[in-house]
């Protein structure tokens, strides 16, 4: 019921504006976002390392409308790559396209897309593509599939609430290009999404199933008990080793989860965003859960009883 009134908040800019300006809120934001700087996140990333599970940096930011930013955006993510090799961090990289400005021009993303592709190649490591809203799919999905054959260190993410999904799952599957799976996390409407949670869990355990037995080293991105509990049960019907596949979950969220998922031998990867532009990502992860939301509203009151 609150999830709409939260996607739609996040993509109100003056709202953001005002509520990045509030230090109880940008406190909070911090139990999903490692930090403002890379520095920050490179810090996670070594307590992740140091408890036996990977990660994936993802600096925060989408639809840009100026071609500095872009610029910007890709010099941040090229730091990145030359942090992970430095430090010798057990972590990739997730670049949104419209961070790339792809929104001002195909050309421009593709080229500075390009550019990380090919240092993020030089240093033996790799790049998801997040999935952005459905009006970036195929844009997504086309970009990647004519990059692949040349980097084949590129992946990309599905999301399960889309009807396309199981389509583009064979798709990927056919090409060898490593996907993440999602439930999906922005406002899409009943005429090309699910509108029912089941429905979409529904196809998450299809989409699961066909990337698990024929894909490339698939992600299973969810939080869902009952979907890992269902990804795993097929694993083993099928006598798939843990190392073909991992499951990703979200720093900040459900730490006992990774815990048990690790000693159970499972190899698991927590997402790792940091930066000044965190409203849009806090929005999307109180929409997802009302667990986060109860945190959050519990926070709040802590913080106004201790003052």
């Amino acid at each position: 019921m609150l999830r709409a009134p939260f996607l739609y908040l996040s993509r109100r800019r003056g709202l953001q504006r005002f509520v990045t300006r509030q230090k109880l809120t940008a406190r909070l934001a911090y139990r999903f976002v490692a930090g403002d700087r890379l520095e920050d996140a490179v810090r996670v990333v070594k307590e992740v390392n140091a408890r036996g599970l990977t990660a994936s940096l993802d600096h925060l930011g989408e639809n840009v409308t100026e071609e500095r930013a872009a610029h910007a955006a890709t010099e941040d993510y090229l730091a990145a790559f030359e942090r992970i090799a430095t430090e010798r961090l057990d972590a990739n990289v997730s670049v949104k396209l419209t961070q790339l400005g792809l929104d001002i021009s195909p050309d421009l993303c593709r080229a500075l897309l390009e550019r990380i592709l090919a240092r993020a190649r030089q240093l033996d490591n790799f790049v998801r593509i997040d999935m952005e809203g459905s009006a970036y799919t195929q844009r997504t999905l086309d970009l990647v599939f004519a990059l692949h054959e040349k980097y084949p260190n590129c992946g990309v993410v599905l999301q399960s609430y889309l009807f396309r999904t199981l389509e583009d799952v064979q798709r990927v599957n056919a090409l060898g290009v490593r996907v993440r799976l999602v439930k999906g996390a922005y406002d899409e409407p009943p005429s090309i999404a699910y509108p029912k949670k089941s429905d979409v869990d529904a196809c998450y355990e299809k989409a699961m199933r066909e990337l698990v037995l024929h894909g490339v080293y698939p992600a299973i991105a969810t939080h869902d008990d009952r979907l890992i509990e269902a990804t795993r049960a097929f694993a083993r019907e099928h006598g798939i080793s843990g190392d073909r596949f991992e499951f990703q979950l979200l720093f900040g969220i459900r730490r006992d989860l990774q815990e048990r998922l690790r000693k159970d031998g499972y190899r698991v990867r927590i997402y790792v965003p940091y930066g000044t532009e965190w409203y849009p990502y806090l929005m999307r992860r109180l929409a997802e859960r009302p667990a986060n939301l109860l945190f959050f509203v519990r926070s709040v009151l802590r913080e106004r009883r201790a003052a």
